[in-house]
């Protein structure tokens, strides 16, 4: 092969290094800037994003990846899709209804945000109701027009599938999905044309509501859309990518009349390059192929990517191969060159964004010629090798916990019907008991005194000193408000993540490791580099404290093994399930040492179970057997008076509720608030027998619920379950939130619960 291969990129997080992105957002919400600033430092930030790709040497730069809060909400509001409780007259969507949309304002609640996909990002989920699209501005346009001018870019313009787009919205009966796509049609391939006319080469539209499986009909759908999107711009070079899993029956979409399919060839589990060995590759058309991993953190094992690439080759064409992740980089942190903290054998072991645009460059080099390429190539196999032999990557004693784990008790000694009865006896709680979810608002003074202390100025003993005050202000606090079950607040600890991490085996922390969650909000996850194992107690001398100060009850408040496993970047040598029962056993000491210290309602926190559901339906079972088993070998070896609780957010739940049954947590908390109760339907179809809270009111938005509206949230939530079961509580932790709405809302939430209880005409439950 005498050529370098093409590369090319799918998607650029957007945070920044130093995530300047989100302090531009939220110093624009606060007020601090105005918009003519704001648009001026997020335009500055999309320049250096392509530049570092440019830089990169990249092909294929894409564009219009690049958004002020979530792309899928972007496209909405290019497309005039605006639900009618923001009073939208058309024309271009307004910056401040679009973060109306996003994060709610005093006259509308927030859209519904969700995951995407099986990652921790989370979009805005559009609401098409009747509403007919208009191309209210073309965005991917004007930021081709921007990386054109600005950098000298002839971008990639990066747009969401109209078949996907469709399968992520609401506001539609599924079985209208045709009819909807026949209304959206004409606007995207206004949009289309638009590009044409511009005189851009290639247009990536991301279909990955593909890889989740295809009936005839979406089959017959996605046939329709793109024959007419051929017909219409046929000076379009179309990439239909696909990412997260294989795209199956691969068949059909090498039938599609588009000039290159984008594949993962990760996350696949080898189905993609089988599919193309029994099938071929049209003459026609170009391959992209996802090689390096878009959503780990990793080294590639450049040895075996090199080869997967020559067989890769031997059916399709060196010239029609185009080199990229598995998938939008948003998933990972932007560069490992700030991390001076860790060791060099882990350090080197690493690659976020910028190292894995290199690691493109470098294979697309060395297919073309090896022998060029041999030193850089034995560098990268020698910082493997030296990292895969580090032995805290092979402890004996945690293989032998997992030859074990079958020895190991995970039920309970009664079942719940009859645990219920010993708990209330115990707990005395009233009909409708109110709670919240773990955390209090982190301000900025807690977050000053932890790092005064991280830094040394200040000592352990008067850091620890300052969290008891914390402590023992939240306990005033809620006994005032009147809530039944009270929490410490969490002050001590900077993510629900990463404070396990820190005190758990087998883990290390990146400096700048920061990656988008939703909107603004930001996180750093842990790194699971190692076997996972408990060292000693971790949240016990909070706990008790807090429950020291106080004669109701105090939940003790851990992460969940398959949270910490979801929430994490981990470790590629072992499967998932492995990992997870890891992490499993070591809770399971934490567990045993709060109830040996007087903790006897613990809450085990599970938001991110369902994100790792695989996207195909036939592999939900082997995935739930083993999520759920790990949760009960944490939880099960208690008390039969020991309260367990859970709680899950950000998610749809109906499809699991009998996964969630089998957990046996005694109490579950599920976010329903943002999903304007939608959750609830499904308990008129499925029973569900446990205690459950569904959150009366949406802990993301600044927004404050009337009492009222709280009052109807629970009324109608009591119309599909019984009151003996359920409980208040807003629908996540209060850490991002300020003091001053938190109070409001959770004043007016207990006023809700008393009104309901008194027309519900008992005090205590039995």
């Amino acid at each position: 092969m005498a050529n370098k291969l093409i590369t090319g990129n799918l998607g650029y997080p957007r945070i920044g290094s130093n995530r300047e992105w989100k302090k531009t957002l939220e110093s624009y919400w606060s007020g601090k800037i105005n918009e003519q600033d704001f648009l001026a430092q997020m335009a500055e930030i999309q320049l250096q994003h392509l530049k570092a790709q440019q830089q990169a040497g990249i092909t294929q730069i894409p564009v219009n990846d690049f958004t002020f809060y979530d792309h899928v909400l972007d496209t909405a509001a290019m497309f005039g899709i605006v639900p009618p409780r923001y009073s939208y007259d058309g024309g271009q969507v307004s910056l401040d209804l679009y973060f109306a949309m996003a994060r709610g304002s005093a006259e509308a609640p927030a859209c519904e945000m969700t995951k995407w996909f099986n990652t921790n990002y989370h979009y805005i989920v559009p609401e098409i109701g009747s509403r007919t699209p208009r191309l209210t501005e073309n965005k991917p346009l004007a930021a081709y027009r921007f990386a054109k001018a600005q950098a000298g870019i002839e971008g990639k313009p990066v747009i969401i599938g109209l078949y996907t787009f469709l399968k992520l919205s609401k506001g539609f009966p599924a079985a209208e999905i045709n009819e909807v796509a026949a209304r959206f049609l004409p606007v995207y391939v206004q949009l289309l044309q638009e590009l044409q006319q511009e005189g851009v080469a290639w247009v990536q539209i991301d279909e990955p509501a593909i890889v989740a499986g295809l009936t005839e009909d979406d089959t017959v759908l996605l046939n329709t859309i793109y024959g007419e999107i051929a017909a219409s711009v046929p000076g379009l070079q179309i990439l239909l990518q696909t990412y997260f899993e294989a795209a199956e029956p691969l068949e059909a979409l090498l039938k599609l009349p588009v000039q290159g399919i984008g594949l993962d060839f990760v996350h696949d589990k080898g189905a993609n390059l089988n599919s193309i060995a029994s099938l071929g590759w049209p003459e026609d058309k170009w391959l992209g192929a996802g090689i390096i991993d878009g959503r780990n953190i990793w080294r590639a094992d450049l040895d075996a990517k090199l080869e997967l690439v020559r067989k890769l080759i031997a059916y399709v064409p060196a010239e029609r191969l185009i080199l990229q992740p598995s998938s939008s980089l948003l998933h990972v942190p932007v560069t490992v060159k700030g991390e001076g903290r860790l060791k060099v054998e882990v350090k080197q072991a690493l690659a976020f964004a910028d190292e894995k645009l290199a690691e493109l460059g470098l294979i697309a080099a060395a297919a073309a010629d090896a022998e060029a390429y041999a030193d850089a190539l034995a560098v990268s196999r020698k910082a493997l090798a030296v990292f895969r032999a580090l032995p805290e990557r092979g402890r004996q004693d945690v293989a032998e916990q997992a030859r074990n784990l079958a020895k190991l008790r995970d039920s309970r000694n009664l079942p719940f019907a009859e645990r219920v009865k010993v708990q209330q006896e115990k707990w005395q709680l009233p009909l409708l008991p109110t709670t919240t979810i773990g955390s209090f608002p982190q301000t900025t003074e807690v977050r000053q005194a932890r790092l005064k202390w991280r830094k040394g100025v200040w000592s352990l003993e008067r850091y620890e000193g300052y969290i008891r005050q914390q402590i023992a202000d939240v306990i005033t606090f809620q006994e005032e408000l009147g809530l039944d079950v009270l929490v410490h607040g969490e002050f001590e600890r900077t993510d629900m993540v990463e404070f396990f991490g820190e005190k758990l085996a087998g883990y290390l922390f990146t400096q700048g490791g920061w990656v988008q969650s939703y909107g603004s909000r930001c996180v750093k996850p842990p790194v699971i580099y190692a076997d996972v194992a408990f060292i000693e107690p971790m949240t016990v001398k909070e706990s008790v404290y807090a429950q020291s100060l106080t004669k109701l009850p105090v939940k003790g408040m851990l992460t969940g093994p398959v949270t910490i496993l979801n929430w994490s970047f981990v470790r590629d040598d072992l499967s998932r399930e492995e990992v997870a029962n890891q992490i499993a056993l070591a809770l399971r000491q934490e567990v045993q040492a709060l109830e040996t210290a007087g903790i006897e309602m613990i809450q085990v926190d599970e938001p991110a179970i369902r994100e790792g559901l695989p996207l195909r339906a036939q592999d939900h079972e082997h995935y739930l057997k083993w999520a759920v088993k790990a949760f009960r070998i944490a939880t099960t070896d208690v008390k039969d008076t020991t309260q367990i609780h859970t709680h899950m957010c950000y998610s749809e739940f109906n499809d699991m509720i009998s996964s969630i049954a089998a957990m046996d947590a005694d109490v579950i908390s599920i976010e329903t608030s943002r999903s304007h109760g939608e959750l609830i339907v499904s308990f008129e179809e499925q029973s569900y027998d446990k205690g459950i809270g569904l959150g009366v009111y949406d802990i993301h938005s600044p927004r404050i619920p009337e009492v009222k509206e709280m009052a109807q949230n629970i009324e109608r939530a009591l119309q599909v379950l019984d009151a003996a079961q359920f409980w208040i509580n807003p629908d996540c932790g209060l850490k991002t939130r300020g003091w001053t709405e938190t109070e409001a809302a959770l004043r007016n939430m207990v006023q809700a619960a008393e009104i309901v209880r008194e027309k519900r005409g008992a005090a205590v439950q039995g």
